[in-house]
């Protein structure tokens, strides 16, 4: 007798309540294996793109919002910082061994361009699969994401635009970027953006050199002056030793103004150099309570620990998971509740067929594997359907927000949790099974075959 078979052909006779059994152990399992995969793997990103640093120092405001931006690249800046507020920290040598600064605010196609140095390619372990690392203004070196999703090659040429959204009206048409270099992919944040150097975020948002502007004007005075001189002297030569008096007199007036200027150059107005974050490693232990305190003296600034935010970011996260989790567990127990129904009364129906197979020889112990093979294959199908709907639905979610979202997600993947996932299913039907099966013990032959 080949139980496997039976039990197969009776589930294959009450197919619309094998259907809905199924149908409700797939949905459960969907669900957890959903979960698992997308927390897995958002903790593993969070965690490896944030490995490393210690401190980021940026603009006051939520400490979140800035981790998101600074790290992630997930959320808006919470605004600009001055260069040399940075520095102060980043300069202090017996508290920091590394300082990384990023200038944001600018996009292409809704990619990030972030102005930074090349120790940010270094601090991510990059390795350039063609071209190279910009050297120049306005040359920038994308990640494996982006040269794949826009086509983009070495040499390519496009122009940023303010802020996050793909709108050419928002363009800066004078300045356009050149394309260097790609990354080879890393699994890291640095796949989806555009890097180039602090100065070029600098330059198209018109963060000029105050010091070149006066050293101009300055120069092109003088240049003003000699030709003034040069042309009156052209047009009256009789009256040169007038006029080289009175070109004496007006280079000491001006060599006076000059100096006036200089002495008075403190109250000039000059427009501080301003990056949105420094990403900050630690060198001692001692740097854990002095970066804050530093941080916390200046009005503009604040250093926000990563771990911290880290975890409260995956405690917020997990609230919402744990909630679809235990619905997910509240289903898989209707699933089962609904097995052992479906079990315990195919039992009632059958125990007239269950008498005459006892008659022909079958033992009891075969006509309880035979009720307990049927719950099994019930939820072997439903974990199998589940496994399934659960890896597709975060394939599919990832492929959604691939072109929108910084954070990338896989259905490709597969986890030793699901092991146990199945393992309860299992368990949850076998249970189900367990008392209809039991149940053969008590049928008795002769008042069965009778009635």
């Amino acid at each position: 007798m080949n139980l496997l078979k039976l039990s197969w052909s009776y589930l294959q006779k009450k197919r619309l309540n094998t259907f809905l059994n199924t149908l409700l152990l797939a949905f459960g399992v969907g669900i957890i294996i959903f979960l698992l995969l997308v927390l897995h793997q958002a903790e593993e990103k969070l965690r490896n793109n944030a490995q490393g640093i210690d401190y980021v120092i940026g603009a006051k405001g939520s400490p979140l919002q800035l981790i998101l931006n600074a790290i992630y690249h997930l959320d808006s800046p919470t605004g600009n910082i001055p260069l040399s507020e940075a520095n102060a920290i980043a300069r202090n040598k017996r508290l920091v061994k590394r300082a990384i600064p990023l200038a944001l605010g600018d996009s292409y196609r809704a990619y990030r361009i972030v102005g930074t140095t090349h120790e940010y390619v270094d601090f991510y372990q990059c390795k350039i699969a063609e071209g190279k690392l910009w050297q120049k203004n306005f040359e920038v070196t994308i990640g494996a994401t982006i040269a794949q999703q826009l086509g983009l090659k070495v040499g390519s040429k496009f122009y940023s635009a303010h802020g996050l959204e793909d709108d050419e009206d928002l363009a800066h048409k004078d300045h356009p970027f050149i394309v260097s270099g790609i990354l080879a992919r890393s699994g890291t944040v640095a796949d989806r953006l555009i890097l180039t150097n602090i100065e070029s975020i600098w330059e198209v948002h018109g963060q000029h050199d105050h010091d070149q502007e006066e050293h101009g004007e300055h120069k092109g005075h003088h240049e003003a002056h000699k030709t003034d001189s040069t042309h009156t002297q052209n047009h009256n030569p009789f009256a040169q030793k007038k006029e080289q008096g009175e070109h004496k007199g007006h280079h000491e007036a001006h060599k006076t103004d000059s100096t006036h200027t200089q002495n008075h150059k403190p109250f000039v107005q000059k427009k501080e150099k301003e990056i949105t974050a420094m990403l900050i490693q630690r060198r001692s232990n001692m740097a854990i309570v002095m970066i804050p305190a530093i941080a916390n003296r200046s009005n503009k600034i604040q250093a926000v620990s990563p771990a911290r935010e880290y975890l409260n970011l995956l405690e917020n996260i997990g609230i919402g998971a744990d909630v679809l989790q235990y619905f997910a567990y509240i289903i898989i127990g209707i699933a089962g509740l609904s097995i052992f129904i479906a079990l315990y009364n195919a039992l009632k129906e059958r125990e007239y067929d269950l008498a005459i197979m006892r008659t022909l020889g079958a033992t009891r112990l075969k006509l309880f594997t035979h009720i307990i093979l049927e719950g099994v294959l019930l939820a072997s199908v439903g974990a199998a359907l589940g496994l399934l709907l659960g890896h597709g639905a975060v394939e599919f979610t990832g492929q959604m927000i691939s072109n929108s979202s910084q954070m990338s997600i896989t259905g490709w993947q597969w986890l030793t949790a699901e092991l146990g996932v199945i393992a309860l299913v299992l368990g949850v039907a076998l249970f189900a099974a367990l008392i209809p099966a039991i149940q053969i013990y008590r049928i008795d032959i002769s008042k069965t075959l009778s009635r």
